[in-house]
């Protein structure tokens, strides 16, 4: 039940949206990325964060809190392991502090030994009127084994085996506890980016991920923070831009500052999808069906251009669409371009066995947009139980999209491809490559098209350069973004919107669904499931 007053449930909505918009308070101690973080409860989680943001102390809040509290209230100790003596002396000073701040009984920080089959280990501990207690490592210890609390891993990419604090960290979790994993990057080829990888690709469930760039501390006041704390000057928008333009100068090189900063890790060229899986996935005896538009089909009217298309779709791609399986799921993404490079539609089947297939592409060079637009509703109206529409709606792309969510719904997304974009959801196409989750049609064009996809500052995406067709048209991996758009769509839940005549008073029913006008299904069509 909610006890408190109009005006405190009215500043508690404020202050939770200031949380979520990022927003700066001044009388805050806590910065909004801070409180996000320690608001996840997930069971494991990371944050890929720029350097010095002062999640490490966020986190040294929680700890204090979690230190203080009963059993019944969900107290619990608190393990810290950093990389240095120095960093865990800082963390246990941080939550010595906090204990202070909340006016908790707690002991003066104390000094203890673990004895390590390797050498003793220095441990900084923390002591609560409450039995729960803080302690900071001040090394790596790998056997965490006997104890039972929250683990909080440092500079987690810097460990010299992550892999084995994990294990024996991961073995608290089992009674209710939590592990946090906090660190900037430090190259591609380890433990911490791998994790955070397969989370992206939903390979791990329990896992959650933090990114906090320098961008969305200073956007959420860090700098403000740190002029308020500082009070050397006060803050201004120039103050800022200097003080970060310093701040990036000081890095030896410019790939440097961009792992440190803007957590993209270093390392790391060439193709995202190795050449053996590319070619493995494409196995599928389906054809690439295509239409260019010549100099008279496009100054010709619109009815004969219409016209033309529609004979075009008819005899070429409707035989395709026939083929297709009227039991299982369909799903499509597009990748638009008007005149340099290829329009492309990829349909994606849902197989009984969850794995995914795309019986056809089809291509088109310098088509008008009417045309273009003819072409998707055609496909999109044969597609036999059709669960999602995944559209390219960058520059041009956007009228395409937009006219089709007029005629499709909800059921259409207009997407916006961009860096953030294929960071959060590469990942997770990629996996289904690895996994074999995924055959398409057998053509070189789309090997080459994937191998488009490259590692550029730590994150995958379609590299610049243009690539010779078969055809010998110039291609910009256009198949590999429509694909993974197809793929994206088929695992996407969709509401799809379908109408129904409504029976006359007195008229005899012809079934159930005659006195309903509307039925909105989440990828439940036909009750087939969700297979």
């Amino acid at each position: 039940m909610n006890h408190l007053t109009p005006a405190e449930n009215a500043l508690r909505n404020q202050s939770a949206a200031a949380i979520i918009g990022g927003q700066f308070d001044p009388n805050e101690v806590l910065l909004p990325y801070q409180k996000r973080w320690i608001a996840d409860q997930a069971k494991i989680k990371i944050a890929e964060k720029s350097r010095r943001t002062g999640l490490t102390w966020a986190e040294a809040a929680d700890a204090a809190l979690n230190g203080s509290m009963s059993t019944a209230a969900g107290g619990c100790d608190t393990f810290y392991v950093g990389t240095t003596k120095d960093m865990a002396r800082e963390f246990i000073e941080a939550a010595s502090m906090w204990a202070k701040a909340y006016d908790f009984a707690a002991s003066e920080i104390g000094e203890e030994v673990l004895e390590n089959e390797d050498k003793d280990i220095l441990v900084y501990v923390i002591n609560f009127a409450s039995g729960f207690k803080i302690k900071a490592l001040s090394s790596n210890p790998s056997n965490l084994r006997g104890m039972q609390g929250n683990v909080v891993i440092d500079e987690g990419a810097f460990h010299k085996d992550l892999a084995a604090i994990l294990k024996a960290a991961n073995a608290l979790t089992m009674w209710g506890s939590k592990v946090r994993i906090i660190s900037t990057h430090n190259g591609i080829e380890n433990l911490f980016n791998t994790l955070i990888m397969e989370t992206r690709a939903g390979k791990r469930q329990s896992y959650s991920i933090h990114r906090i760039d320098i961008e969305t501390a200073c956007n959420e006041g860090l700098y403000k923070r740190i002029c308020q704390v500082k009070k050397k000057e006060a803050w201004s928008e120039e103050g800022e831009r200097k003080w970060l333009a310093e701040l990036l100068s000081d890095c030896a090189t410019e790939e440097d500052a961009r792992e440190e900063y803007y957590c993209e890790p270093k390392s790391g060229g060439g193709a995202y999808i190795s050449r053996g899986l590319r070619e493995r996935a494409c196995r599928v005896e389906g054809p690439v069906l295509r239409f260019t538009g010549s100099a008279a089909f496009n100054s010709a009217s619109e009815s004969e251009r219409n016209a033309e298309m529609q004979e075009w779709l008819d005899a070429v791609v409707l035989p395709e669409l026939e083929k297709l399986d009227p039991t299982l799921r369909h799903a499509l993404g597009e990748d638009f371009a008007r005149t340099g490079d290829l329009t492309d539609f990829a349909p994606i089947q849902v197989l009984p066995n969850t794995r995914r297939r795309v019986p056809f592409l089809v291509e088109l060079k310098n088509v008008p947009f009417k045309q273009q637009e003819q072409v998707l509703y055609f496909i999109c109206d044969r597609l036999p139980r059709r669960d999602g529409i995944w559209l390219d709606a960058r520059g041009n792309g956007q009228y395409l999209a937009e006219q089709a969510a007029y005629r499709y719904g909800q059921e259409v997304v207009q997407v916006m491809l961009s860096v953030g974009f294929y960071r959060e959801n590469m990942p997770r196409f990629k996996a289904a490559f690895e996994d074999d989750e995924l055959a398409l049609p057998k053509h070189e064009d789309i090997i080459t098209d994937l191998g488009q996809i490259q590692i550029y500052r730590g994150t995958p995406g379609i590299d610049d350069s243009r690539t010779q067709g078969s055809d010998g048209n110039k291609r910009h991996g256009d198949s590999a973004v429509a694909i993974f758009l197809a793929y994206l769509a088929s695992r996407a839940e969709s509401h799809v919107y379908e109408l129904h005549r409504i029976a006359k008073v007195g008229a005899p029913q012809k079934d159930n669904d005659g006195q309903r006008q509307m039925n909105l299904t989440r990828g439940l069509r036909n009750g087939g499931g969700l297979l």
